[in-house]
């Protein structure tokens, strides 16, 4: 989690006069950015604090107070490279989706999977991506990238969409279904990597299965991986 520092002018309507004026203020900067995206700056998390405010001005005809404010936000925006836990919501050819809990839009392409994982059924019927690693005899050792799991993941790459109703404004689509599809594009996406030892399911580095896993990562790491 980070901190950044923005200023803003909250306006606190008739009806909230009956509140202490920081209440006010707090609760229209949390309803403003809380749980959104702010271009090139991260997902605002909630209210960290307020640094100052203006004496408020009252509007005319509207009876609403403006207060002009400075103040910080809480924000998550990992770094590159930065190691953090995420839980598997849905595979697919195009790579793992992942949830940071109150982050959806991260994901894991095929290519930054360990080097010999495959997506393909299980014994059950259900497609996953199975990372077949060697088990020092000349054979191999099956791991399951499962829904659900738990999972370790290191941060690559951010992506970054305005889909702010000006800058959507400013694009030409050939059709609506492409303009739709930029709507409903995630303003900010996070790519990682799961293909070095630790990483992938936490099931995996612990009890029974660790030996096997490490050694085939170690393996793949000597390959130059």
């Amino acid at each position: 989690m980070n901190k950044v520092t923005l200023a803003d002018v909250v306006q606190i309507p008739p009806t909230d006069f009956h509140k202490p004026s920081m209440r006010s203020i707090e609760d229209f900067i949390n309803a403003k950015y809380a749980d959104k995206v702010i271009h090139r700056v991260g997902l605002c998390v909630g209210l960290h604090s307020l640094i100052s405010a203006s004496e408020g001005l009252i509007g005319h005809g509207t009876g609403i107070v403006n207060v002009n404010v400075d103040f910080k936000l809480i924000v998550f925006r990992p770094f590159k490279g930065e190691i953090m836990r995420a839980t598997i919501t849905k595979s697919s050819p195009a790579g793992i989706a992942l949830s940071a809990d109150f982050f959806e839009d991260m994901i894991v392409p095929p290519e930054t999977l360990f080097e010999n994982t495959s997506w393909e059924k299980d014994d059950s019927g259900t497609w996953a991506f199975v990372w077949r690693a060697d088990d020092g005899d000349g054979g191999f050792n099956e791991f399951y990238f499962d829904n659900a799991e738990s999972c370790m993941v290191r941060i690559e790459e951010e992506q970054w969409h305005d889909i702010s109703p000006d800058a959507l404004r400013s694009q030409e689509y050939a059709t609506e279904e492409e303009e739709e599809l930029a709507r409903q594009t995630p303003p900010y996406l996070i790519r990682g990597s799961m293909m070095l030892a630790g990483l992938g399911p936490t099931l995996w580095w612990i009890g029974e299965g660790t030996e096997q896993a490490t050694l085939g990562a170690e393996d793949e790491t000597m390959n130059g991986t």
